[in-house]
């Protein structure tokens, strides 16, 4: 049964090893070192790409960012002439008003004189 024992890790010892020999031939091997190679070029290509689109992305969002932001700047500009207009509106009709109010006085004046004298 000790026998069988050491037999058993003899034989997982020499698997180990043979792996181990199998990895180092494979790293070694010129062919996995070109894969290896093309897969770096792959990936480096790829995150180049990304990085563009990234770069991309970020220039349309600052692109909408100040369309949003003329957008915004061009209602407020609306809103301050319409205030503004509104206000020159509100000031015409009270010049009217006074005006109006100034011819009736007027007249009520003149009507009043002319029954006196």
């Amino acid at each position: 049964m000790d026998k069988d024992f050491v037999e058993r890790q003899k034989a997982a010892k020499d698997a180990k090893a043979a792996l181990l020999e199998k990895m180092k031939a494979k790293q070694n091997d010129p062919a996995a070192k070109a894969r290896r190679e093309e897969h770096a070029a792959l990936v480096a290509a790829r995150e180049e790409r990304e990085a563009a689109k990234r770069a991309q992305r970020k220039l349309e969002e600052e692109e909408r960012q100040a369309a949003l932001a003329a957008e915004r700047a061009a209602a407020a500009e609306e809103a301050e002439r319409a205030a503004v207009s509104e206000r020159d509106k509100l000031i015409a009709k009270a010049l009217e008003d006074q005006a109006a109010q100034k011819a009736k006085r007027d007249a009520r004046y003149a009507a009043r004189q002319s029954r006196k004298g």
